[in-house]
């Protein structure tokens, strides 16, 4: 067995990719001036977040992200054993490292993280409410901002009269810089509480093995289960309007393939009119929702993609009117968390491990809704404005000639997209000819062929030094990367014919027929009764978990969240297999056994 991966410097570019470095910041790449540190480092591909290449402009948001992770555990917080995670792009696509803090230095860290991390959980509810006006305030200038094209002759009483001492030119630089500083501060806001919310379950977490070495991971994850969270507000509002469309009489208009159509039978009457009434009230903001991680542009949002909502809710007034039930089994979830808190603390020996048992359950259970909610407001409604303005930008120097299409600002960096801004304006207020039409459209194109050839790549799944031994707990239960998944990559596991192991992430055992889909885009061909195969899932995907039978993912440990909404469906679920969709093919037999994290091949 091999004991390291690939370094770094090792990897090849992949045919017709030459040039990819030139997409993406110099300090995001592995250098020759940083190859001592990158080469002995343990590097991850984070197919949880980041499973594709990434588009220059999109990687700004891998940067902010990560920068404000790192600064959170190391400058902020004081995290004793943890400064945070390196990241680099290679190929196009996201490497991580874990940071530990220095043996030396931990025991000094410790008071620190407890007077900062106390003020948080002994304020929580005052701070989390503080946190969500900070975030939809900052929704709401992200989506005051404006990116129209330059007047002939700028409005006299604006600019000249009122002695602003400013055009329009300013503005729209302003503009864009804004939208660059409010999406970083979206990610400090971010990690104000997440790494918090995280520590307080770690913690529960710990207690909990040290009390009972022999518990299962999923048993203590279920004992946090059935809280109520925003994350699956947009689902609710589709069985909502479900049950509305029963209601009023309105099913058959279902009937039509594209949404216009829907939305035109709709119109044709009364009931039709409340119909469209309720669904606009509750799009926004509940359906700035994407069908993917969030952190690509390509992503379908609902809002502008209707199709995707409308079918989930098609799918949803069928059931309802075969007679099936369209809820998630809450009652169900809450009555196993009571009787595994129940069971277990029957075994406790002392009033003083029961107190403490209970305390450190109840601050799990209040930080938790911060892991799943922050989801929806960050990843899902503020990048989809954010996308949304961009596409605007995009748009108005397309008008120009700098590009053919608005997506197309998206294979520029951030700094260019400046640089094009600084050309459009000087252009205007000289007024000449601007450089961009001449310059942009071949970088461009180049860019997006390159691209192409990073999608048909196959990204080692980590590179350089592995530790002797993953005790690294987020690592574990986010990313799903363990001793013996690393033991897997380097070739050393023992692997049972037909059978991939993973991690017990929802219980339940499930028989049925695989469906492999590789994108969001193939989520309309699942079948009812199937078993969901994937490289991971998104929120987004929920509705989908009341028609299959269960889901098996490539990536995400316990904690991911594809494994929490599994667990608050009821949805039988292994993920973290590392080859489920290239072992699996659609059509072969399965069993999925979630209490165990073990996928049967029947046949």
């Amino acid at each position: 067995m091999a004991r390291r991966f690939r370094s770094p410097f090792e990897v090849e570019t992949p045919p017709g990719a030459d040039g990819w470095a030139g997409m993406y910041s110099y300090s995001s790449l592995f250098s020759e001036g940083r190859k001592r540190y990158e080469d002995s480092a343990f590097w991850f591909q984070d197919g949880v977040h980041w499973p594709e290449p990434l588009p220059p402009w999109d990687a700004t948001l891998v940067e902010y992200a990560m920068a404000s992770l790192s600064q959170y555990n190391s400058r902020h917080l004081m995290m004793p054993s943890s400064n945070g995670i390196d990241f680099r792009i290679l190929n196009g696509y996201v490497y991580l490292s874990p940071v530990a803090v220095p043996a030396d230095e931990v025991a000094a860290r410790i008071p620190e993280f407890v007077d900062r991390a106390g003020h948080y959980f002994d304020n929580w509810d005052d701070l989390y409410a503080n946190w969500m006006g900070k975030v939809q305030a900052l929704v709401l200038e992200l989506q005051s901002l404006d990116f129209a094209v330059l007047p002939d002759v700028e409005d006299a009483e604006r600019v000249v009269r009122s002695g602003a001492g400013s055009g329009s030119g300013f503005d729209l630089l302003v503009a864009y810089r804004r939208l660059l500083d409010l999406a970083h501060l979206l990610w400090q806001y971010h990690f104000e509480f997440l790494n918090l919310g995280y520590a307080a379950y770690l913690d529960f977490f710990g207690f909990c093995k040290q009390a009972w070495p022999r518990i299962p991971d999923l048993a203590i994850a279920k004992m946090v289960a059935g809280v109520e969270v925003d994350l699956f507000r947009p689902d609710e509002e589709l069985k909502r309007l479900a049950r509305l469309a029963v209601e009023l009489g309105l099913t058959e208009n279902f009937s039509g393939d594209r949404p216009y159509a829907v939305f035109a039978a709709m119109a044709a009457s009364e009931a039709g009119r409340t119909w469209i009434a309720s669904y606009d009230e509750c799009s926004e903001p509940w359906f700035n929702f994407s069908t993917g991680s969030g952190f690509y542009h390509s992503d379908r949002i609902w809002n502008e993609s209707p199709e995707v909502p409308l079918d989930f809710i098609r799918s949803y007034v069928g059931r309802l009117l075969r007679g099936e039930s369209i809820e998630r089994p809450v009652e169900a979830i809450a009555g196993e968390r009571k009787r595994l808190v129940d069971e277990y603390s029957e075994f406790l020996v002392d009033d003083s491990s029961r107190w403490a048992f209970q305390q450190k359950l109840e601050l799990a259970r209040t930080v938790f809704p911060y892991v799943e909610n922050h989801n929806f407001y960050v990843e899902h409604w503020s990048h989809s404005v954010i996308w949304r303005k961009m596409r605007q930008l995009g748009q108005l120097l397309a008008d120009q000639g700098f590009w053919p299409h608005a997506n197309d600002v998206f294979f520029l960096k951030r700094t260019e997209v400046e640089e094009a801004l600084w050309d459009y304006y000087v252009a205007w207020a000289t007024p000449t000819s601007a450089a961009g039409p001449a310059h942009w459209p071949e970088i461009v194109e180049e860019r997006r062929r390159v691209l192409k050839a990073l999608r048909g790549w196959k990204p080692d799944p980590a590179l350089g030094r592995p530790p002797s031994v993953v005790t690294e707990p987020f690592t574990i239960m986010l990313w799903g990367i363990t001793s013996e998944s690393i033991s897997g990559w380097l070739g050393g596991a023992d692997e049972v014919e037909g059978q991939l192991t993973g991690f017990a992430a929802s219980p339940g055992l499930a028989e049925g027929i695989a469906r492999v889909i590789l994108s969001a885009d193939q989520i309309g061909e699942v079948q009812e009764g199937e078993i969901l195969v994937a490289p991971l899932t998104a929120p987004s995907w929920a509705p989908l978990f009341g028609t299959i039978a269960a889901t098996v993912t490539d990536t995400g440990g316990i904690m991911s969240h594809a494994a929490i909404v599994c667990r608050e469906y009821g949805l039988p679920a292994v993920t973290g297999t590392g080859r489920a969709t290239t072992t699996i093919t659609t059509g072969m037999r399965l069993r999925v056994d979630g209490a165990r994290g073990i996928v049967t091949i029947l046949d």
